[in-house]
């Protein structure tokens, strides 16, 4: 039996940008140590105030993520007997429970529990990229394929290399759908159809398709790929961090409620904003700014560009 593939996260801090480079192995996979190693950047840079962003890549060269490592799949799903969908999704909220408890690996990690625990736990690390006012961007330096390209859909960012790759999901020709989010994420890229289509296939998107279909935001030179995500990186981290949170919950979780739910999440998230010491400061700026001017900052000639530029309203349109 060929030996498990350790992977690695290798961590440059750039100080406000972590540029996080996935090592998954000669073939680029990512298995159960790369899930551990991105849960734990996940938390870190979320609770560092001086972390504004964080900038993924690939050091496999033509692939970001090549996708899941088979194996970590198959072993995990052939110690678990056929259960039928009742089955499984009892197991699953099994999984969460346990996950949330947190620690029991060594009791449950030869058990048929823990290939759904180790499910959740990446599905909880994808969700709490998307509630962190943290920055997150794939620099796809290549192709993404199944888990790889789950992965990327959980960034807020796509920045992918033009030339001859890939990204998408091909889990249905092995016989299996997928399972890292991909069948949810997907559609709120692209359009349910497009996506059901693509999933029902299993037939990827080139990077110019990708583009065109709204599946990554850009597409550069390879030379480029990382330089344009960590301006990105930069120009969208230089906004408040809380304020970036806020808005990253309501979009991602409210955005996909029904409209009444979903107003309640925004209501609730602009609340708490209006009340931050952040919020206040800047409202309180922006109101003795346009009483000194006699004009509000936004509407003064070059002043929106400037803020733009730096991120928030501070000292905008004030007389010099």
């Amino acid at each position: 039996m060929a030996e498990e593939v350790r992977g690695n996260i290798e961590i440059e801090d750039r100080g406000a940008v972590l540029v996080a480079r996935i090592d998954g192995g000669p073939l680029g996979l990512f298995g159960n140590d790369i899930a551990e190693q991105l849960d734990a950047l996940v938390d870190r840079a979320d609770a560092d105030p001086e972390v504004q962003a964080v900038v993924f890549t690939g050091t496999h060269p033509g692939r970001f993520v090549s996708h899941a490592e088979v194996r970590w799949l198959q072993e995990g799903g052939a110690k678990v007997p056929s259960v039928g969908v009742r089955g499984a999704a009892a197991l699953a909220r099994t999984a969460r429970g346990v996950n949330r408890a947190g620690g029991l690996k060594p009791v449950l990690g030869k058990t048929p529990l823990w290939p759904a625990v180790q499910l959740e736990r990446v599905h909880q690390t994808f969700l709490k990229m998307n509630r962190s006012g943290v920055i997150f961007i794939a620099a796809l330096n290549g192709s993404a394929l199944g888990l790889g390209a789950e992965f990327a859909w959980a960034n807020d960012l796509r920045v992918m290399a033009d030339g001859d790759f890939v990204i998408g999901q091909p889990e249905v020709l092995l016989g299996i759908m997928p399972g890292g989010g991909g069948s949810q994420r997907l559609p709120r890229l692209v359009g349910n159809h497009r996506a059901l289509l693509a999933i029902l296939s299993g037939e990827p998107f080139t990077p110019a398709a990708a583009l065109e279909v709204g599946a990554v935001d850009e597409v550069v030179e390879p030379a480029w790929v990382l330089d344009r995500a960590l301006e990105l990186a930069a120009h969208l981290g230089s906004r408040p961090k809380s304020s970036r949170a806020a808005i990253k919950r309501s979009v991602y979780f409210g955005g996909s409620a029904g409209l009444e739910e979903g107003l309640h999440i925004e209501r609730s998230e602009f609340l708490a904003t209006a009340l931050s010491d952040i919020g206040q400061e800047l409202m309180l700026d922006y109101m003795a700014n346009t009483e000194a001017s006699g004009e509000l900052p936004l509407y003064q000639p070059g002043v929106f560009d400037d803020v733009l530029e730096r991120g928030t309203t501070r000292g905008a349109g004030a007389i010099r």
